[in-house]
């Protein structure tokens, strides 16, 4: 996720908008550690009122909703004000889930996908296990890699921060279909208003 918002944050953001990104090491570290971290901004005795946290996990095999009120718990405990909290724009902190996991969001701009690996057909999406792509089952990077692997990319194994860069840089937000990909993209244009 790091590698991939690295190269699409500065495409789609506004010239004079800075970020910072921090990754732990997996989903359980982030739900362990966030709650301290955020609690660090909470105290911030003039935390500018332009500044916008944004959270991103990657839903897994997690209840959707069982993992969206935790982490809405996690802001509420750390004292921050949450988008869906406050149902406005007035929020400090919004948190986001890529369902299921980050490679949705790239079935769901498969253009971006064949630019970054041309050898990749058009038609893999007009399949149905792949046409919702927030709905792929087994596994979305396993069935992002059996993609890319049968058509001749990443014989060793997927890399994924490779992947992610590549297709980072064509990610059309306009384009893509993945909802959580959209719902993402909505947050960060509000953030960035």
């Amino acid at each position: 996720m790091k590698a991939f918002l690295g190269v699409l944050l500065p495409s789609i953001l506004p010239e004079n908008c800075t970020f910072g990104i921090y990754n732990y090491q997996g989903k359980s570290a982030l739900l362990r550690k966030l709650e301290n971290r955020l609690k660090a901004y909470s105290y911030m005795k003039h935390m500018p009122i332009n500044y916008r946290i944004v959270v991103i996990v990657d839903r897994d095999r997690d209840d959707c909703k069982e993992l969206k009120s935790r982490l809405e718990q996690i802001c509420n405990n750390a004292g921050l004000r949450s988008r869906q909290a406050v149902g406005s724009t007035d929020w400090q902190i919004v948190t986001r889930i890529a369902i299921e996991e980050l490679e949705a969001w790239y079935f769901g701009d498969w253009q971006a996908v064949q630019q970054a690996y041309p050898k990749v057909p058009q038609h893999i999406v007009n399949q149905a296990r792949y046409r919702d792509s927030d709905a792929i089952t087994g596994g979305t990077w396993e069935a992002f890699e059996r993609v890319l692997k049968k058509h001749g990319y990443f014989k060793q194994g997927l890399s994924k921060i490779q992947a992610a860069t590549a297709i980072g840089k064509c990610i059309d937000p306009a384009r893509n279909r993945s909802r959580s990909f959209a719902s993402f993209h909505a947050a960060i244009t509000e953030a960035s208003t």
